[in-house]
């Protein structure tokens, strides 16, 4: 397969053959029954005047006579009763005008078949599990494109490709990542030919487990792998393949080596490793990277993509130069040659040249002109491309590039002024300045004959004006003018310097200048020779200037703003700049390289080298220490306690045996502190018998004939080395000796010691102490401790139980002898069973007498039965006594509260609240009262369905009533709030309270005390009113209004 790029330079109209359809290469099928009869090529080209067609087979030309089985309809080639020996072959389609002739692509005639695998057996595929393996399809002999895919053990559906499974379209093999006992089994490559639609499936390849051990992990080995070079031809679609065997199965990703992202129809599919570019366009040129990795590394294979098009023409003048480069990519490597209107190019003039398949033609004149291709070609087969030449003989003309109207300069600089006219051949160029001619000198100095640029140099605002440029050839004259305008030189009057600051402060560095007034000014910063950005969200950089001052502000300056900022200032005629260097003094960096010297028990030295001072000399260091124990980072004890700046080591004291420590290095200036070094490596001091006893050391309790020890387990950070146990020692209290029994679990933080002669509820001493792999550490003091006790063996007597109200009971008995010299009793366990109800079990604490159960069902029966119990557990059962709780007190709250003030006093008055069947008598009422809804209330019993109360006429009340029985308390009414009096008298309680509204400042009160009420207690009422209904409440008088007929 060979692919061509033709580079050319130029412009111009399209007048030579171009085609617009060249004819295709033709496969057809072999199937049985079935035979083509004609088969057609297509060609079809534009030019002016219209082309005439020629057609070529295996590079003779054919010739379409009447009965012949070729013909031509256009630029088309029909081939009738086709012969396969015959006809098969190469054909070339010309197209020719007056221009020349150009030749298409080749086109193939051939037959597509797939034949049979010859193999029938296939030796079996031993391979080891968690090794890859590549099984090899090696498809039969055939013509035309193929497909792959794998089928295992006759199953007819094909394998599903995943990150551990890759069928390669390009060789056809399967590639499995990683094996796994599930793929032992037979492999089936099955190959399907394109054009013909047939399929036939090789042999068999067995895949077999070996039983020498599995594989281990090892990192990617890319097995398939693209070429190092691709040339990829406009719009066309290229595919990569790319997999890797690896334990574990190694991931495949895809990446640009410039990191530009991919397009949007670029086709990534990592699962299968194949990334699929369609239509390639010359942004998609580039080295991609495969990357294969896994825990156990990563490996990567790259590839460049080149993008070739096919060229156009190019349009020259006489003189000039054209060069074409034709390249192809082949194996094996191609030859190149080139055609002049279909025929050979024979470079005999030395003006012609062909090196490599690159075209070079110097000195161009009008013979030149005609279509060229490039032929590239090997063994198996050859490509074409198609490029026109045109030579122009024109007159000077400066209508498309005319000289630069206006050009500005700085007085005492240079000026260049441009004259490039378009002519064929190049004539002379002059210029003249109004009307007097320029001659060069020291001042002007014109390459006429090389660049046609006029150079003035010192320039003075004497040197204004309009200068003329003049173009002559043998066909004609032409000329272009433009003016010259002197301008005064941009001065910077800010002075370069070097500023000195500290961390976190605002600074301005200036940028001060002086200007020609007519030109505009265009600042610009750059820090350490970076382009410096304003604006953003958290930008430290601003600009702090004017129309003729730059200067920007640095807020809140930094170590990394340290370094050399250059002001740059343009105008249209020249441009300077200004460098200040900037040093930021700050706290010191962290400090480098901390070492781990030496560790003893409980010491260790350290070593470190110093950080960048920050342009401010280092006084001290501090040193932290960080344990797998510790809450992060901690100060720790050295010698000396703060190693000054040039001390480059201490020792750290009072460690903790045998604990794996981390250290670092703080740095200290006149600034402040710095970042912390880098953690030292982890380092353990050395193991020494232990130095700390357990805590909370206690005991008691547990079963028969059990001396129970507890005790706090020493932390890890203090066990001191290895080996970490616990001696457990005890004796009778007043023994002489100690028996003792080592706990070699370091969590441990209990020891029971059982014997059937421990008596029960004996006094012990008993200490712990601490050992490990380097020895014995000491004994916890000596803690009195008493073995089990009995439980008890009596149960409580004189039981008795009453109610107290519906949801309360009061249980008594007669208390057990607290303690003897076999057990204690440590309280009682109250037993309480309803019919059908789980029972609830109240345990007392101490040597108690009697309990309150509550939360009660009202009128419901209760069993009561109690226990004594102690450490040992709980003894026998009492009698089983029961009680029936009261009825359950009212549900109906008090309502039609009503109440009026007096003086100091509050009458309240409220109906009688009636309990229902199942519930008992009211026997009288607490009325609760507060200035506030929080504070605590006091309290007020009355039998009676009135009350007065004695309150403060200057004060707001929160009133609530509540009804009460021998069952208890029942439901409160609504809080009712009584306003503070203003020492007027006003009676709020009325049987029937009449209100006329007769007009706005007058009201009138039948069945009142008052014979007369003003119109602020007008507005009182009214509001009072208000205050009711909004509370629900149904207020103790009623307000009728009056229609406007009663006024």
């Amino acid at each position: 397969m060979l692919s061509l790029v033709l580079r050319l330079t130029g412009s111009g109209i399209l007048l030579r053959p171009i085609f617009t359809k060249q004819p295709g290469s033709v496969v057809f099928p072999i199937q049985p029954g079935e035979s083509r009869k004609e088969v057609v090529f297509s060609c079809e080209a534009q030019g002016q005047p219209a082309p005439f067609y020629r057609w070529k087979l295996n590079d003779s030309y054919i010739h379409p006579n009447p009965g012949s089985r070729f013909s031509l309809m256009g630029g088309n080639l029909h081939i009738r009763h086709l012969n396969k020996e015959e006809d098969t072959g190469v054909y070339q389609c010309l197209a020719s005008n007056s221009f020349g002739t150009i030749v298409s692509r080749e086109a193939n005639l051939h037959v597509a078949y797939l034949e049979n695998f010859k193999i029938q057996t296939r030796s079996p595929v031993r391979v080891r599990e968690g090794q890859g393996v590549v099984l090899l399809c090696g498809p039969p002999p055939h013509s035309g494109e193929l497909t792959f895919r794998w089928i295992f053990n006759d199953d007819p559906s094909s394998i599903v490709q995943d990150t551990r499974l890759f069928v390669s379209q390009k060789t056809g093999n399967l590639y499995i990542a990683k094996v796994e006992p599930s793929d032992v089994g037979n492999y089936t490559c099955v190959v399907t030919n394109t054009v013909t639609k047939s399929s036939v499936r090789g042999p068999p390849t067995p895949l077999v487990l070996r039983a020498d051990g599995v594989m281990g992990e090892y990192e990617p080995k890319i097995e398939v792998q693209f070429p190092e070079v691709i040339h990829v031809a406009n719009s066309s679609t290229v595919k990569l393949e790319c997999f890797a065997l690896g334990n574990p199965v190694p991931t495949i990703s895809w990446r640009r080596l410039d990191d530009a992202p991919f397009g949007r129809k670029v086709k990534v599919n990592e699962a299968f490793g194949v990334l699929e570019i369609p239509y390639f366009q010359q942004e998609n040129a580039g080295i991609y990277e495969c990357l294969a990795e896994n825990s156990r590394g990563r490996n990567s294979v790259r590839g460049k993509l080149n993008f070739y098009a096919p060229p156009n023409y190019v349009q020259k003048t006489i003189d000039d130069t054209v060069v074409w480069e034709c390249k192809a990519s082949g194996k094996p490597k191609p030859s190149y040659r080139w055609l002049k209107n279909g025929e050979s190019l024979d470079p005999m003039e030395d003006r012609i040249e062909v090196n490599d398949g690159v075209l070079t033609i110097r000195s161009l004149n009008l013979v030149d002109v005609g279509m060229y291709q490039c032929v590239a070609e090997n063994k198996y087969g050859r490509i074409f491309c198609n490029a026109q030449l045109r030579v122009l003989a024109i007159a000077p003309d400066f209508s498309q590039n005319l000289v630069k109207a206006q050009t500005l300069a700085r007085q005492g600089g240079d000026v260049l002024m441009e004259c490039k006219p378009r002519m064929s051949p190049r004539g002379v160029i002059s210029w003249r300045k109004g009307e007097e001619a320029i001659r060069e000198s020291h001042r002007y100095q014109d390459i006429l004959n090389r660049d046609s640029i006029l150079r003035l140099s010192n320039v003075t605002k004497a040197d204004a004006g309009v200068y003329t440029c003049v173009a002559r050839n043998q066909f004609g004259v032409a000329s272009s003018a433009g003016s010259l305008s002197v301008k005064d030189p941009t001065v910077i009057t800010s002075p370069a310097g070097h500023l000195d600051v500290t961390l976190g402060e605002s600074i301005v560095l200036p940028c001060q200048v002086s200007h020609d007034p007519t030109l505009d000014l265009k600042f610009t910063w750059f820090f350490n020779e970076q382009l410096i950005h304003f604006g953003g969200r958290g930008a430290y950089f601003e600009k702090a200037g004017g129309r003729s001052d730059g200067g920007i502000m640095i807020r809140n300056i930094q170590l990394k703003h340290a370094g050399k900022y250059t002001c740059a200032v343009q105008t249209k005629v020249d441009s300077i700049s200004i460098a200040t260097d900037v040093v930021v003094r700050g706290p010191p960096g962290p400090p480098l390289d901390c070492q781990v010297i030496e560790m003893t028990e409980t010491t260790a030295t350290l070593s470190w080298r110093p950080g960048t001072d920050n342009h401010s000399p280092i006084l001290s260091y501090t040193i932290q220490a960080r344990t797998p124990f510790s809450l992060g980072w901690q100060a720790v004890t050295t010698v000396p306690e703060l190693p000054k700046g040039k001390k480059l080591s201490a020792s750290v004291f009072e460690l903790s045996p045998w604990v794996e420590y981390e250290f670092r290095v703080l740095a200290t200036n006149s600034i402040g502190t710095g970042e912390p070094s880098k953690p030292s490596k982890k380092a353990r001091t050395k193991e020494t018998s232990p130095r700390v006893t357990p805590a909370r050391l206690n005991g008691g309790g547990g079963g028969r004939s059990e001396l129970v020890i507890t005790w706090e387990p020493v932390p890890e950070e203090l066990q001191s080395g290895p080996g970490f146990g616990y001696v457990v020692a005890f004796r009778p209290l007043g023994a002489p000796g100690w028996m003792q029994a080592a706990v070699t679990s370091p969590d441990a933080s209990k020891y029971v010691f059982k014997n059937e002669s421990i008596p029960p509820f004996s006094p012990y001493q008993v200490k712990v102490g601490v050992y490990n792999n380097k020895g014995e550490g000491p004994f916890s003091p000596v803690t009195i401790i008493y073995s089990a006790e009995e439980e008890p063996t009596r149960a409580p007597t004189r039981l008795r139980a009453r109610s107290i109200s519906a949801a309360e009971i009061d249980v008594s008995w007669k208390p057990l002898p607290w303690s003897n010299n076999r057990r204690r009793i440590l309280g009682y366990e109250v037993k309480l069973t309803r019919h059908s109800i789980p029972s609830t079990v109240i345990r007392t604490v101490g040597n108690k007498t009697s309990v309150v159960i509550r939360d009660l069902e009202g009128s419901s029966t209760y069993y009561i039965s109690l226990r004594a119990y102690n450490s040992a557990g709980v003894g026998p059962q009492s009698s089983i006594v029961n009680v029936t709780t009261k009825k359950p007190p009212p549900s109906q709250a008090p309502v039609k509260i009503r109440w009026n003030t007096s003086n100091s006093k509050v009458i309240l008055r409220w109906d009688q609240v009636h309990a229902l069947e199942n519930e008992s008598e009211v026997t009288g009422y607490k009325v609760l009262y507060s200035q506030d809804k929080h504070s605590r209330p006091s309290v007020v019993e009355t039998k009676n369905t009135t009350l007065e109360l004695s309150l403060p006429v200057n004060e707001d009340y929160v009133i609530q009533i509540k009804p009460f029985s021998e069952g208890g308390e029942g439901i409160s009414s609504h809080q009712i709030t009584i306003p503070r009096s203003e020492g007027e008298t006003f009676h709020k309680t009325y049987v029937a309270l009449s209100v006329c509204l007769t007009f706005p400042n007058k009201l009138y009160l039948k069945k009142t005390n008052e014979p007369r009420v003003t119109k602020r207690i007008y507005v009182w009422v009214l509001l009072l009113h208000a205050v009711f209904a909004c509370k629900g409440f149904t207020p103790p008088y009623s307000i009728k209004e009056v229609s406007h007929s009663h006024h």
